[in-house]
């Protein structure tokens, strides 16, 4: 690495992007596991290639600030970044805050980063950029950290106000481990506190009319160079909505997104920008070494015995699911793989449940060339619980399972919950209320319904369970397929349950986890359910404790007349 206190150049504009996709951001970290990242529908991709272009129209070079997991399953996309003449950076391995990570997670997160963008870009990892803007008096440590790996400058932090206004424009910072530069956050000196103006979120929510004086006073009142940074999902205003996320972080997040590309245009035209690296004169070159000596191969080729898999089914209710269907798909790709690991063949029903969007022109798209894949649509739109039946109905399986189209249960759990359906068990349903299972991101008003509706549940019912209305489930096909259900909606997961109950069926709780749904809203109607239930819980009750009575149970064609 070159001595970069003598190679500084003319400062310029340093232009910085992020490579990261939308459902990576801190605005959704609460909601989004990072264990799920991999089916979400990646956007990333196109959205770094549209910034290439449009640097490339401007004849433009900057920093590409890259997630370690960006570069791990897509290298090629790192190759093409640098191929195009600019530095690739750190961005860590996954996006997580360092206030999470102990110093030793810390250096252990940046050193795999580095050694998995260097590898794919074929430069030498010289920059770091955390995952969130971080304070001098609080986060100081990890500069000693990247000072320690080598790093030749950090771009991480956000002065705010007093002593911190001196630390506004890039400057070197002595730690234990040696010398490192730091290229804070462009910000504008309010006299009571710092504003930041150096782009992405502070470019969109604030009228840009302020924001483009701030950026041009910064060039005729200082020659230090001005950094600015916009994230590549900004250019995506298409992208898929986290309806599960708050009114805030959705402002924050999808707000003016259709501005970002006019704006990079105008400052793109307007100023000359360059990488950090190229301001610094430091090289990013990789010195070659000796390729290793290749792995001998044995030539013996070991025959795997197939071994007896499991037949089941999978049906899915759909109904208006067109935002939720890209995720299940790739969820569902990950859980067919991981089934068939445990034992089992998975053949998959989706009851289109006569939705009014796209939903069936997309499960078609989507799932058409899928084997073992069913797609049954109802004419007229009858309810959750009428889409289970079906799917029951329709498979060709004793084993069957539901789960829910938004998967705010997680379907991999199906491989830990079957063994549990034992031969004198009818069904097996997943329970967040269990003292083993958890909520995550749920309501509380939701919450407090839900538990409310279950303990009512128990009261009525032989089994005590700690949760009834949960739609994710393995069953006994020919304990459930001759069910004559009443309620055809939400209430009708219920009533499935209540009635194995009374027939004397075993059911079995396996502790599961329940998300919020993150794409698309809720389609039960709160204050008409809790009437249902409560008319449901009615039936239930004369069922078990008036058995002989005839007036028990009204068939559905008789209520249907009398309605």
């Amino acid at each position: 690495m070159k001595n970069v206190e003598n190679n500084l150049q003319k400062p310029k504009h340093l232009l910085t992007v992020l490579v990261e996709d939308y459902f990576h951001v801190g605005a959704f970290e609460t909601l989004i596991q990072q264990r799920n990242w991999e089916h979400f529908e990646p956007r990333y991709e196109q959205n770094t290639l549209k910034a290439l272009d449009l640097l490339d129209e401007f004849d433009t070079k900057a920093t590409f600030f890259v997630l370690g997991w960006i570069a791990k399953n897509n290298p090629d996309l790192v190759r093409e970044i640098a191929s195009r003449g600019h530095e690739i950076a750190s961005r860590g391995y996954y996006h997580r805050s360092v206030r999470q990570l102990s110093p030793d997670e810390f250096r252990e997160d940046v050193k795999r980063a580095a050694n998995v963008l260097s590898e794919a870009a074929g430069q030498q990892i010289v920059g770091y950029r955390s995952a969130e803007k971080l304070n001098y008096t609080r986060d100081g440590w990890v500069l000693e950290v990247l000072t320690e790996a080598g790093f030749a400058y950090d771009s991480s932090f956000l002065p705010t106000r007093g002593i911190e206004s001196k630390k506004r424009f890039a400057h070197k910072i002595d730690t234990e481990n040696g010398r490192i530069w730091e290229f804070p956050y462009s910000t504008k000196n309010l006299g009571v506190g710092l504003l930041p103006i150096s782009g992405g979120n502070y470019f969109r929510q604030i009228p840009y009319t302020l924001m483009r004086h701030a950026v041009s006073g910064w060039s005729e009142s200082t020659d230090e160079p001005f950094i600015s940074y916009f994230h590549v999902w900004e250019l995506d205003p298409e992208q898929p909505r986290i309806s599960a996320a708050s009114k805030y972080n959705r402002i924050r997040h999808y707000r003016k997104l259709d501005k970002m590309e006019w704006i990079l245009r105008e400052n793109l035209a307007a100023y000359d920008c360059v990488s950090i690296a190229d301001h610094l004169g430091v090289s990013t070159s990789v010195v070659p070494t000796e390729p290793e000596s290749a792995p001998v191969i044995s030539s013996k080729i070991e025959v795997l015995k197939p071994r007896d898999l499991t037949p089941i089914t999978i049906g899915i209710p759909c109904y208006n699911e067109a935002e939720a269907l890209p995720y299940l798909a790739n969820t569902l790709r990950s859980v067919g793989k991981t089934l068939t690991e445990a034992g089992y063949s998975p053949n998959f029903v989706f009851v289109n449940d006569s939705s009014k969007d796209n939903t069936l022109e997309l499960l078609h798209e989507l799932f058409d060339e899928l084997p073992n894949t069913e797609i049954i649509s109802h004419e007229q739109n009858r309810g959750v619980a009428a889409a289970i039946m079906t799917a029951i109905k329709a498979a060709r399986t004793e084993i069957v399972a539901s789960m829910d189209c938004d998967c705010t249960y997680d379907p991999h759990e199906l491989a830990r919950m079957l063994p549990l359906l034992e031969k004198d068990t009818a069904m097996v349903t997943a329970s967040p209320y269990h003292r083993q299972g958890a909520v995550r991101n749920v309501p509380g008003w939701r919450l407090f319904l839900s538990k409310g509706a279950s303990a009512l549940y128990r009261a009525v019912l032989k089994q005590k369970l700690a949760t009834y209305t949960s739609c994710f489930r393995v069953y006994r096909r020919s304990a459930v397929a001759d069910l004559e259900l009443d309620e055809s909606g939400f209430l009708g997961v219920a009533e499935m349950l209540g009635r194995i109950d009374l027939k004397g069926g075993k059911i079995v709780e396996f502790p599961a986890v329940l998300e919020v749904r993150l794409f698309g809203f809720s389609k039960m109607k709160t204050a008409a359910t809790i009437v249902g239930h409560l008319k449901l819980l009615s039936r239930l009750a004369k069922l078990r404790f008036f058995r002989n009575s005839e007036a028990i149970r009204p068939s559905i064609a008789l209520e249907e007349e009398t309605r």
